[in-house]
């Protein structure tokens, strides 16, 4: 994301196509259901893309980007970041031409979801569930929904054959040539115009496995006619939301073959759902359980060979803040003082699931293993100010201003211990990975006393550190093993 400036470009031209007519309704739910979770830039993005068409028509004028800025009054590296959200929902498709000089992009606007597939989406309505609350939620699927016909009302409604003559038809067919089918016929180049063009989220293979999934079943159990596209991708969908791995899917797809050894969808979507609160408690997936998004990882998935920092960035890329704290602990489920404190920052400070993890992990490095409210949203909201984004980002800054956060944990401690006799302030040790060169730190009058203090310290935190992998890794190992 950092290097947003080598896919755009100021110079770089667009044009913007719409799949189909958007209509009054698609502002509707663009503006209701949408809005909350892609966030107001992202929704502006999406319509100033679409005032750029005129009324009923599929296509708007070339420009370049650096107008797009001008009239969002926004850098070119925002516009980007939201610009993957909108694709990520299924909400444009982008496409791409490069040239010598500068690049020319088609941005195809797709409409949003109907509300009936919104709300029986199984992912999209329970993260707007989650964001909105449940009052708010209720409002608005009463809002998009309306009373049915009465069921006792009769369809009297006369067929096509039942109006029109047989014969006037066959009597026009019969005058029907060569030149009327190539007038009746749309050249290559064009296509009509359409409504109702609706495009869904799509979930990457790479989110589950299959092959593990198939591995040790047999057709008695789940038959293998049963696993349709559509099944596969609600599995997907549920996959990614709850947090199943291929193990535990195999037992929540057998819950859901009915009579026929066919897959209920509704009762597939249930089982998940009840795995997941057995698994978690009453409560739905929200922000805790999300981990950071494949655009902004830091380490590539199919790197073999990794260094301990690079393989630290991976685990943090690719767990949620829930399962982080949980691993931490060696299996135990986080306080719910814990989790409210990481939802806060996650929601007021809006910091992806990754650099959440770095800060849980710094935090609890420097504190012995404590989350403290006011520390932890002191150094969010710095991140936040410095628009931090990736586990790598994340880290840097860390480093860099590890003696700043030094100095706010000395505060906290000092004021603390103001009112009563003075205390020692606790010299927190540092992460590996925020190490620096001590040579240029250290002046040169430093006695050598000072300088084995220092070592005693970084041995400290390498014992501390080395007690902190080892729990997460022996609670993993034990889980693999049940």
């Amino acid at each position: 994301m950092n290097q947003h400036w080598k896919e755009l470009l100021a110079i770089d031209r667009y044009a913007v196509k719409s799949s189909s007519v958007l209509q009054d309704l698609d502002r509707k739910i663009l503006t209701l259901l949408y809005q909350p979770l892609i966030g107001s830039k992202c929704y502006s993005l999406f319509m100033t893309l679409w005032g750029e068409l005129e009324q009923n028509r599929l296509w708007g004028d070339e420009t370049t980007h650096h107008s797009l800025m001008t009239i969002m009054q926004s850098n070119l590296r925002d516009i980007y970041r939201e610009r993957l959200k909108l694709e990520g929902l299924g909400l444009l498709k982008t496409y791409v031409n490069e040239g010598e000089e500068f690049k020319r992009y088609v941005y195809e606007l797709q409409s949003p979801l109907t509300p009936n597939d919104f709300f029986q989406d199984g992912v999209l309505n329970i993260y707007l569930y989650n964001r909105v609350g449940k009052n708010k939620f209720l409002q608005l699927k009463r809002f998009f929904s309306d009373q049915q016909m009465d069921e006792e009302m009769k369809d009297i409604t006369r067929s096509f054959n039942d109006v029109f003559n047989s014969g006037q038809s066959a009597h026009m067919i019969s005058r029907v040539n060569d030149e009327t089918f190539d007038d009746l016929t749309l050249s290559s180049e064009r296509e009509y115009v359409q409504t109702n063009n609706h495009t869904a989220i799509e979930i990457s293979d790479d989110t589950f496995d299959f092959d593990l999934f198939f591995t040790g079943i047999s057709d008695a159990m789940i038959p293998t006619k049963a696993i349709t596209p559509i099944v596969r991708e609600v599995i997907k969908k549920l996959s990614y939301l709850y947090g199943i791995n291929a193990i535990d899917m195999k037992n929540v797809v057998m819950n859901s073959i009915d009579q026929d050894d066919a897959i209920d969808i509704e009762i597939l979507r249930k089982s998940a759902r009840d795995w997941y609160q057995f698994q978690h408690g009453d409560e739905l997936p929200g922000l805790l359980d999300k981990t950071q998004p494949l655009p902004l990882q830091s380490m590539e998935k199919g790197k073999k060979q990794r260094s301990q920092e690079e393989e630290l960035m991976y685990q943090l890329d690719t767990i949620s803040p829930r399962q982080f704290l949980t691993d931490v602990s060696g299996g135990v489920p986080p306080s719910a003082g814990d989790l409210q404190i990481i939802e806060e920052v996650m929601l007021g400070q809006k910091l992806e699931p990754g650099v959440v993890n770095v800060l849980i992990y710094y935090v609890m490095l420097k504190t012995d293993m404590k989350l403290t409210k006011g520390y932890v949203q002191k150094i969010a909201s710095h991140w936040t100010r410095k628009q931090i984004k990736t586990v790598k980002a994340a880290m840097d800054l860390a480093k860099q201003e590890h003696r700043q956060y030094q100095q706010w944990a000395e505060e906290k401690t000092t004021k603390k211990t103001s009112t009563n006799k003075k205390a020692p302030i606790r010299k927190e040790m540092l992460p590996s990975w925020l190490n620096e060169d001590q040579s240029n730190e250290q002046n040169k009058d430093k006695t050598n006393e000072s300088d084995g203090q220092t070592q005693l310290n970084r041995d400290q935190f390498e014992l501390e550190k080395k007690k902190l992998f080892d729990r997460i890794k022996s609670y993993k190992d034990n889980k693999s093993h049940e």
